[in-house]
C-alpha cells in the first residue's frame, strides 16, 4: 500500500470526513500542551525515551486540533502528515511540517526498536521541535 497523496488517504480510509468539532479541536490543543509539559517533567528525571514519546504525542494532538476543526478524523499517523502538508503547506513551513513526520518515525523507533535508545540530546531536540510545531499550529488555528 503506497500513499502518494491526500486522495489515497481518503480512498484507503486512513482519514475520513466528519462534522467539524470546535470543542474537540480545543480539547486536542489542551492535550498537546499537557503532553509537552509531561515531556519536560520526564526530561528532569532523565526519562529520555518517555520525553521522545511525549513530544511526539504533543505534536500529534496539536495536529488533531486542526483536523477536528476541519472535520477530519484520522486513522493513520502518516495520513495526518499528508493531510497537513497538502492542506496547510502554504501556511506552515515545510521544515516545520516535516518535524511531525521525523518525530513520528522516532516515536515508532522509541516504542518498538530493540536498539534505539534516545539520549538527552534526542530528548531536548524532540521537545524543542514540539514547541516550534505547536506554535505554528496555534498560529493557523487563530
Amino acid at each position: 500500500m503506497q500513499i502518494r497523496n491526500l486522495d489515497d488517504c481518503f480512498r484507503l480510509r486512513l482519514i475520513r470526513r466528519i462534522k467539524p468539532n470546535k470543542e474537540k479541536s480545543e480539547m486536542s490543543l489542551n492535550i498537546a500542551e499537557k503532553r509537552l509539559k509531561q515531556g519536560h517533567l520526564a526530561l528532569e528525571h532523565d526519562f529520555f525515551q518517555y520525553v521522545v514519546l511525549e513530544a511526539y504525542m504533543a505534536m500529534f494532538h496539536a495536529s488533531r486540533a486542526l483536523l477536528y476543526r476541519d472535520g477530519i478524523q484520522e486513522k493513520s499517523h502518516f495520513a495526518i502528515y499528508v493531510y497537513l502538508k497538502e492542506k496547510y503547506g502554504d501556511e506552515i513551513p515545510l521544515n516545520v511540517l516535516n518535524l511531525l513526520n521525523i518525530h513520528r518515525i522516532e516515536r515508532h523507533e522509541a516504542m518498538y526498536s530493540l536498539e534505539y535508545k534516545p539520549g538527552r540530546d534526542d530528548a531536548m531536540t524532540a521537545l524543542e521541535d514540539a514547541e516550534i510545531y505547536i506554535k505554528e499550529i496555534k498560529n493557523v488555528l487563530k
